[in-house]
């Protein structure tokens, strides 16, 4: 590794201890399987599932003609039963995880393309060197391993590039999954199993005349966030999923860089959900439509009984609308995009481009999926009336209840920003450092005190806190931004445990967050991957 990495890790060891076992002598090298190991197995932990990822250039078949060139995670069970993996072959999606609350991991994760990466286990609760903060992101020929134990409820996480000011050119390459976890309390509800629980990844794609990934790194692309021409569900375009006339688990990730969805079904048909980003609701709920921004996840239940044979439905992004100050363009404006020169140089990393209209303009309408009735099937079709007991969190128990931290988030002279300030390494602040085991009140103003101004962008953005999941205590929305938040304030599913919020211009939005086990540097950044590239990401110190 290069001596700027290794000075970054001696760095983060000054500012804390991790307490974990082989941490002190790290880096460590050795020989395996062709690559060479940064760090080293923890002889005192005993791993029930050990896993190899492997990041390579691929080149798959997502049109008819010329193959497409993506990055691949391709994963290997070493130890464990094979289903734990499923590589999701014929895609550029990396390997889909299941795994069962309470086990413990080791993963491998052998990086063999021409650039430095790191993998993040987004929404798990992992000690601070197992989280994937890109000041750990390996070479080509090299290998990190990941152990630790899972101990969040079951649910549908992921896991992503997070590697410094690339994040979102690597996710948009391919480096993203699913991880889904399960235990004891959910498998007893009965909920729709097997082919009947199914996941959906929703992304959005460009493309150039040779089937080549186009991403344009455009400086307005990049304020805007980037907007690809073409919806994929589970890395293929036009999906079309046959079901049965039974009642069925639906999976739902946001994995599109900047897009959000406002989710609906084209009939009208409320929408039934039952599980956000960390796992089940208490009780399901009822919607008219759910807002989905990029990094969420929610989890539907959908009962297609009665329904005809052949008769179809469709899950559609309705119009809802985004305020546009200074520069920004959206909600039913001109999306930029990259026309890209595509191109597979540089190991098939996309190429810049010149602007163009996006057909699909943040905001506007269009399908995501068809659902086709394809077979009648009897199934278990009872929703449960309580799915899953939820510890509220209370606002007196916060260490800092009378002062809560305040994030303020902002767009301005082509920064963009976290309480004024950009992302860099080793640049932790006096008000970024938090006490270990406390629980924390927290504030994200988006323009909610003192409003837009000037050259600053007004702008929604999807906030991620690394490490445990938080809930959501209220949303205040000042006067100004009233109008246009009625058009997607009824879809925000502000209940059960959450690791992303998105927070709409003009808005302020409170939660509780614990910090609980691990001492580390922990990340919080906006989830529109070009706005944490471009620098709207900073880290904490537990301590």
């Amino acid at each position: 590794m290069t001596s700027r990495i290794n000075s970054q890790r001696r760095n983060f060891l000054k500012y804390a201890t991790i307490g974990i076992a082989g941490a002190a002598t790290y880096p460590v090298w050795s020989q395996a399987s062709g690559f060479k190991r940064v760090n080293q197995p923890s002889p005192d932990f005993h791993a029930d599932i050990e896993i190899e990822l492997e990041q390579n250039i691929a080149d798959i078949a997502i049109f008819e003609g010329e193959k497409t060139r993506i990055w691949k995670v391709t994963g290997k069970v070493l130890k464990g039963a094979p289903e734990i993996i499923d590589n999701n072959e014929g895609t550029y999606l990396a390997p889909t995880l299941r795994l069962k609350k309470g086990q413990k991991i080791r993963i491998f994760l052998n990086n063999n393309l021409p650039a430095q990466s790191i993998l993040h286990w987004h929404g798990l609760h992992v000690p601070a060197n197992m989280d994937g903060n890109p000041m750990y992101a390996i070479n080509q020929g090299e290998t990190y391993i990941y152990e630790f134990e899972i101990r969040n409820r079951a649910g549908t996480y992921w896991y992503h590039a997070h590697t410094h000011s690339v994040t979102a050119r690597q996710v948009y390459s391919g480096l993203a999954g699913l991880f889904i976890i399960s235990d004891d309390q959910e498998q007893a509800l009965g909920l729709p199993s097997g082919e009947h629980d199914v996941a959906l990844v929703i992304q959005d794609r460009s493309f150039d005349d040779h089937h080549q990934l186009s991403y344009s790194s455009q400086m307005m692309q990049r304020m805007q966030g980037f907007l690809g021409d073409q919806i994929f569900v589970n890395g293929r375009p036009d999906f079309v999923l046959p079901v049965s006339t039974r009642a069925y688990r639906f999976r739902l990730l946001n994995g599109s860089n900047s897009r959000i969805y406002k989710l609906a079904w084209n009939d009208g048909t409320p929408i039934t959900v039952i599980g956000v980003d960390g796992g089940l609701l208490e009780r399901p709920e009822q919607h008219s439509f759910v807002m989905l921004a990029p990094g969420e996840r929610l989890e539907l239940w959908m009962d297609f009984s009665g329904r005809a044979i052949d008769s179809e439905l469709t899950l559609r992004s309705m119009s809802f609308t985004v305020a546009a100050h200074g520069m920004g363009m959206m909600g039913g404006g001109m999306g930029m995009m990259g026309g890209g020169m595509g191109g597979r140089g540089r190991g098939g990393m996309m190429g810049g481009g010149m602007m163009s209209v996006s057909p699909l303009p943040s905001g506007s309408d269009f399908p995501i999926l068809k659902f086709r009735i394809a077979k009648k099937e009897q199934g278990h079709n009872t929703l449960p009336k309580v799915l899953s007991p939820i510890t509220a969190l209370r606002v007196k128990d916060a260490q800092n209840a009378a002062t809560p931290r305040t994030i303020t988030l902002s767009m301005r002279r082509m920064s963009a920003l976290l309480n004024g300030r950009s992302y860099q390494m080793n640049d932790i602040q006096p008000d970024e450092i938090v006490p270990v085991n406390s629980l924390q009140l927290i504030e994200f103003d988006n323009g909610y005190s003192g409003g837009m101004h000037g050259m600053m962008m007004d702008m929604p953005h999807p906030m991620h806190l690394h490490g445990e999941q938080f809930q959501i205590v209220k949303r205040e929305v000042n006067s100004g931004a009233q109008e246009n938040y009625q058009s997607v304030a009824a879809g925000f599913i502000n209940n059960g445990w959450k690791d992303v919020v998105l927070v709409m211009p003009g808005e302020k939005v409170t939660i509780l967050k614990p910090f609980n086990d691990y001492k580390g540097i922990f990340m919080y950044h906006c989830h529109n991957l070009e706005h944490e590239d471009m620098g709207m990401m900073r880290d904490l110190l537990v301590q």
